[in-house]
């Protein structure tokens, strides 16, 4: 996808709050360690180096939510990340991101952090983000 395609569906995946921008997209994706997997509807983007991944960001369309593509795309994530070497994968996640939780518990991530009002919300709180981590297969 290019990072104008990302930029599209990233918005659309995390409105009312700011996606990011294709420039972005384009710097991270300048990184070798930088990869994209998924499709039109749904992608995980994410970078491994060193024995560990990240995933960056997991987005789907709002037209495309409850039709299993999310769970795709964190196989699909966790597939390209061990065959970059990677071991162990971390993520940061709103701790009021119920929907988002119940995807990465059920996919078998753990709670291993917390990182006190990282999430800043317009006209509301700060809210927590929770740092959770997996082995990968």
């Amino acid at each position: 996808m290019t990072p104008e395609a990302l930029e599209g569906l990233h918005a659309r995946a995390v409105a009312p709050a700011r996606g990011w921008s294709a420039a972005e997209f384009a710097a991270l994706l300048e990184s070798p360690h930088v990869f994209a997997v998924g499709d039109a509807r749904a992608v995980a983007l994410g970078r491994a180096v060193a024995g560990e991944a990240e995933l960056l960001t997991l987005a789907t369309d709002p037209d495309h939510r409850r039709g299993g593509l999310a769970r795709a795309c964190l196989a699909a994530f966790a597939a390209e990340a061990r065959a970059r070497g990677a071991t162990e994968a971390f993520l940061e996640v709103a701790a009021d991101n119920w929907a988002a939780r119940a995807l990465y518990v059920a996919d078998g991530w753990a709670e291993a952090g917390l990182r006190p009002g990282y999430y800043q919300r317009t006209g509301h709180p700060p809210v927590d983000a929770l740092m959770l981590v997996r082995t990968l297969p």
